[in-house]
């Protein structure tokens, strides 16, 4: 009951939820906003910093494993030449076991924002993707009691509900 003497609805407790869930993730929700957009450009250099690498190896290594030994994924040698194997930003001497190469990575926060925003089962803090997309779903259903169904801007509210829902569908299927 409010102080007049009426009946708290559903809706006076989602609109209530709704905004301070929405406060409080308002920082969440930005990070994974910046982190999305960054991830858009991944396969570019596009804010990427190129830092330089020498690692000493066992010597010897074979080609199949050298990817491996350098803690890559998505490796392959490029060529080999003289006892030198070439890859993709880099070289490593057989003989002498050293690898000299270089990689491409976003700064330091970015890179923590976009590993954030792929985690999965594999990574500790999976849960907080799994709390967050619970909220958003909780965003989603929560509008639809922001304004009463009689009122024109819930009217049209279902118009732009719908026309999103369509356009979801659009970029989905095509």
């Amino acid at each position: 009951m409010d102080r007049k003497g009426r009946q708290k609805t559903t809706g006076f407790y989602m609109r209530i939820v709704h905004r301070y869930l929405g406060f409080f993730l308002a920082g969440i929700m930005a990070m994974y906003a910046i982190s999305g957009i960054v991830l858009i450009f991944r396969d570019t250099d596009f804010l990427k910093q190129e830092t330089a690498y020498e690692k000493q190896l066992a010597p010897n290594i074979k080609a199949e494993n050298l990817g491996k030994a350098l803690e890559k994924g998505r490796f392959k040698v490029d060529k080999e030449e003289n006892g030198i194997l070439y890859f993709q930003g880099g070289t490593y001497n057989q003989k002498s076991g050293l690898a000299a190469y270089t990689e491409k990575k976003l700064p330091v926060v970015l890179d923590s924002m976009t590993k954030l925003h792929k985690a999965n089962t594999g990574r500790p803090l999976f849960f907080l993707n799994i709390i967050f997309g619970l909220s958003l779903l909780f965003f989603v259903i929560s509008s639809f009691w922001m304004f009463l169904p009689h009122t024109s801007v819930f009217k049209k509210g279902l118009y732009f509900a719908l026309g999103g829902f369509l356009l979801t569908l659009i970029l989905i299927f095509v």
